[in-house]
């Protein structure tokens, strides 16, 4: 699928992020492989998936739909495809769009993000997806020459705990001063949310936990009951 046929596919649908954390009952690539399929059998039009196995797993049972990739390396700093290897890598793996941190962080091998893209290019015919957190990063990676930016690390990389609700004004501001597409991401919990971010302008919505962390759901639900008995 070349790069136009990639994102058309992705404008105006949803996006499933299908990852299990290390230790958690869904941590195989079979069970994040299913997960996906059921995922497109209710609409999805795209998968994000973590780990190598995992994308390779999912490319392998969905050749024709739209794969973003990505490695998790360690949780603090720049720890989503660290690399410009760990990019390589992904790529290789089977993903369509290769999602990189797109922040102006440090990153382990001494690369910024502009010398990222660049050496990505020089060595693969790749998308690329910049998860940003800030209006300033996501102009940075579209100079860069990404082909996507992603709402997705908006109030992760700040001293203080994210907030409880997706960053729609981030939404509102990127769809002004974009020039290329964008993913709404994080923290999006509700089908009214994903509706308002793509009325804001963005063109995909890419969900996770809500609909594919069960342990996290159902913490919810049993919450909501525990504080009723109080």
């Amino acid at each position: 699928m070349t790069s136009l046929h990639t994102l058309a596919a992705l404008r105006g649908g949803l996006v499933v992020s299908c990852q299990a954390e290390p230790g958690e009952p869904l941590d195989a690539p079979a069970h994040m492989t299913a997960m996906a399929l059921a995922a497109a059998d209710g609409g999805a039009v795209g998968i994000r998936a973590k780990g190598l196995a995992d994308i390779a797993a999912i490319r392998a049972a969905m050749p024709t739909t739209p794969l973003i990739g990505l490695v998790k390396q360690g949780r603090d700093g720049v720890y989503i495809t660290p690399t410009v290897a760990d990019a390589l890598a992904v790529a290789d793996a089977g993903a369509d769009i290769v999602a990189i941190d797109g922040t102006d962080r440090p990153r382990p091998d001494g690369h910024t993000l502009a010398s990222t893209v660049a050496e990505l290019r020089r060595r693969r015919q790749m998308m690329i997806m910049a998860d940003v957190a800030t209006l300033a990063q996501a102009l940075a990676a579209q100079d860069a020459g990404v082909d996507i930016v992603s709402t997705t690390l908006s109030g992760y990389t700040g001293p203080q705990p994210p907030p409880d609700g997706p960053d729609l004004d981030l939404v509102a501001r990127l769809a002004e001063v974009l020039s290329i597409p964008f993913a709404a991401e994080g923290r999006i919990t509700t089908p009214a949310q994903c509706a308002t971010a793509l009325r804001l302008g963005a063109h995909t919505v890419v969900v996770g936990t809500a609909i594919t962390r069960p342990s996290h759901i159902t913490a919810r639900f049993a919450a909501a009951l525990r504080q009723e008995q109080q």
